[in-house]
């Protein structure tokens, strides 16, 4: 469920947002045929056969996900749309439409607006699932897609915390039984650049494997702005990136591709503990900049003695860097964005045609579909999200912490509450100031 920084209905509830998108839509979207909150379902996906594809989470990422899964297979076709907010909800409505309009059939009454969005969806007649709203909601989301039989797509990361990584583990393992396609936003293992270049490390062209750096040093993101008029919870959903509980923290919501690599290089072998520093020495401003960090350096130690010296920042007017290496007996493999090579005793550099791999994930989650041989990326997107939250434990404590403690952890991160008035898990004081995490004294759940 995305965000935005304009929206004057703070204390409206899901049902009147969606009542006012519709009149709105209506005159806007020039659909000229209402069809049934209930779309059959095709009972079998081969050949030409549509796919009914819906997405929940309207933001930028969101529609981009909806263009790639169109642009993926001519016969999928997106008749549904769900947001916490109809502003984002008609945005990306439109600027789909305006892309591939042959393959956009969304009525008004297949436009969810607000925190109960995503079940009308998924009972909706959809085939497809595109999981795409802050993270923090994908563990919830994700099982009742699941429990509906539905095939998803779910974007990284999945989730904030432990009881999140667990539930997501519960909900692969469901999708496995019921055959139903999992895939995955961790993007990179559908590049071929950099599918080739793992297999290469697998296949000991480094040696191996003595040492992993994966960095993620960029420039800040977008922030919105409070209005006065919003509730709690609307403003931190509405400035989601900042809060942890919707996030993750930068280095769950954005360095987990980089991790990702790492975990891949490693066969998804999990770590034996981390430990790390980090903390918040530029991003001061409040309310906007929430309670996360702007800087994390974390180190995993796996049982075989090798370490992943893992560091992500985000602050302006500093050296950037988005790199990540595999340093091995035999020689080092580099990535940095898709140029991909190995130095040492092998020298080799890939040249191959280009990939999108957005599209090429797509790709796959369709053409399983409708082959009917199962992707299912549950526990690796699992994992590689573990990885993260897993390195926010220990820059947020100061504590070195266990990959068991981290996955067994009781530390739950949702609000009390999904509605508009609920209490978000995090709350300001009487000057408007976030509690930022103290290491030393700010303790492991």
């Amino acid at each position: 469920m995305s965000v935005h920084d304009h929206h004057d209905q703070s204390h409206t509830t899901p049902r009147r947002c969606r009542r006012d998108f519709l009149k709105r839509s209506a005159a806007a979207a020039a659909v000229a045929t209402v069809g049934s909150l209930a779309i059959e379902r095709s009972a079998h996906a081969a050949g030409d056969e549509t796919l009914r594809v819906g997405l929940v989470g309207c933001g930028g990422r969101g529609s981009g996900a909806a263009r790639d899964a169109l642009a993926a297979d001519k016969n999928a076709k997106l008749v549904a749309l769900a947001d916490a907010f109809p502003d984002r909800l008609e945005a990306s409505l439109k600027g789909v439409r305006a892309a591939v309009p042959a393959q956009v059939d969304v009525t008004p009454e297949r436009c969810f607006v607000g925190l109960d969005a995503y079940e009308k969806l998924i009972q909706c007649g959809v085939d497809v699932v595109l999981l795409c709203e802050p993270p923090g909601f994908r563990p919830r989301h994700l099982k009742a897609a699941i429990d509906a039989g539905k095939h998803v797509f779910c974007e990284k990361p999945v989730a904030v915390d432990g009881p999140g990584i667990r539930s997501v583990l519960a909900s692969a393992e469901a999708a496995a039984k019921k055959n139903l396609n999992l895939v995955s936003g961790l993007c990179w293992r559908y590049h071929t650049a950099v599918r080739e270049t793992i297999e290469r490390v697998h296949d000991g062209a480094i040696g191996e494997i003595r040492a992993m750096q994966a960095v993620y040093n960029a420039g800040p993101l977008w922030v919105r702005q409070r209005d006065p008029k919003w509730t709690e919870m609307e403003f931190q959903m509405r400035d989601w990136y900042y809060f942890a509980w919707l996030s993750g923290d930068f280095n769950v919501e954005q360095h987990v591709h980089s991790l990702d690599k790492t975990a891949w290089a490693m066969r998804d072998e999990p770590p034996v503990r981390a430990w790390g520093l980090g903390g918040r020495q530029v991003r001061t401003e409040q309310p906007s900049y929430g309670h996360i960090y702007d800087h994390h350096a974390v180190v995993y130690e796996h049982a075989n003695g090798v370490p992943v010296h893992s560091y992500c920042r985000q602050m302006g007017n500093c050296f950037s860097d988005v790199s990540d290496k595999i340093i091995g007996t035999k020689g080092t493999a580099f990535f940095q964005s898709d140029k991909c090579r190995i130095e040492g005793e092998t020298k080799w550099q890939y040249e191959g045609p280009g990939c999108n791999m957005y599209r090429a994930e797509h790709e796959a989650l369709f053409a399983a579909i409708r082959s009917g041989k199962t992707i299912n990326n549950g526990v690796y997107m699992a994992r590689s999200t573990m990885l993260g939250i897993l390195g926010r434990m220990v820059t947020y404590t100061g504590a070195a912490i266990t990959w068991e403690q981290a996955m067994n952890s009781q530390e739950d991160l949702s609000p009390k509450g999904y509605t508009w008035d609920a209490a978000p898990s995090i709350l300001p004081d009487d000057k408007g100031r976030y509690p930022v995490a103290t290491p030393g004294l700010t303790k492991f759940v």
